[in-house]
């Protein structure tokens, strides 16, 4: 299987690392910013060729499925280039800043097109054991948080490049409050600017939010956001139920039951799952093992989309499931 990747980021080198140990599995092309990333990451591998063109990579490579590991504002004609080709591809959250996403996942929708988006909570151990915990339980309210520092990178603190903190990161915990608890259907969220605009130059995204939501089976969830903080602090999802709580962190799963608490550790790495599952899907054309399609994603990016839209219009913004 040939395989290509457009962008050369940490995104990048992290899928291509996983299929380096893939059996069958070649990849063969690199699209960049420069031809110098392009062809520093096509080193790494005998027959991958560095390009600044994607439509020259499709064009000159024969690609079985493409890896999108780009900035929000990159998206758009990239994914169009791919569904034209009907090259199967996987896309690194988030799925772009505008409107455009919608338009896309008609064309996949149309095409019967095999996609896969890099939401990784869900494929993590301890979240199948928070849907197996579920199973028995009736959850009333759910408190999510990414808490932490600001990425130095110049296009994440430009919201009209990033789409800010709750589009750009706290899109997963989002992601994975819509996978254990099901779907959102009004958000209502207050953003502000309370240091980092003042701290480093060109800072226009928001760096404290919180956002509150409802959801279809009556449950509520407010999930809190943060880029003010020197570290990353605190990253995840607490569900509350009847029978106590459910906390979700990244490797670590803890179940309260008044003074009794479990501890389960995250026992696999869900990148590797994720890609395994894209990558079996393309070779048998049956992508029923993928848990987050183009299709599913929208939903999630249709939330962050919302939360952004009332937090600037100070209304609550009601969501067509």
């Amino acid at each position: 299987m040939k395989v290509g990747f457009i962008g050369t980021g940490w995104f990048a080198k992290t899928h291509a690392a996983i299929l380096a140990g893939i059996d069958g599995v070649e990849v063969t092309a690199f699209c960049g910013t420069s031809m110098e990333k392009a062809e520093k990451e096509a080193r790494d591998w005998s027959y991958a060729k560095g390009f600044t063109n994607v439509d020259e990579m499709l064009d000159k490579q024969k690609l079985d499925a493409v890896y999108i590991c780009v900035p929000p504002m990159a998206h758009g004609e990239i994914e169009c280039a791919l569904i034209d080709r009907n090259i199967p591809f996987f896309v690194e959250k988030p799925l772009g800043i505008d409107e455009q996403p919608f338009e896309i996942a008609k064309k996949i929708d149309e095409t019967g097109l095999i996609t896969s988006v890099g939401y990784h909570w869900r494929y993590k151990e301890t979240t199948k054991k928070a849907l197996s915990l579920l199973d028995n339980r009736k959850v009333g309210m759910a408190l999510g948080y990414w808490m932490g520092n600001m990425p130095m990178v110049p296009w994440w603190r430009n919201v009209n490049k990033s789409g800010g903190q709750f589009v750009e990161q706290t899109t997963h915990i989002v992601d994975l409050l819509r996978f254990l608890c099901g779907e959102i259907t009004e958000v209502y969220a207050a953003y502000g600017s309370t240091i980092m605009q003042e701290k480093v130059d060109g800072t226009t995204v928001s760096d404290v939010g919180s956002v509150t939501m409802k959801l279809q089976n009556g449950m509520v969830a407010t999930i809190s956001n943060t880029c003010i903080l020197n570290d990353s602090n605190k990253v995840g999802l607490d569900l509350f139920t009847e029978e106590g709580i459910i906390e979700l962190r990244n490797e670590l799963l803890r179940e309260i039951k008044g003074k009794q608490i479990q501890e389960y550790k995250e026992q696999g790495n869900p990148y590797i799952v994720e890609n395994k599952i894209f990558l079996e899907a393309v070779k048998t054309g049956n992508p029923e093992k993928i848990l987050s399609d183009y299709k599913d994603s929208l939903k999630t990016y249709q939330v962050t989309l919302a939360a952004n839209q009332s937090a600037m219009s100070g209304q609550p913004i009601r969501l067509e499931l």
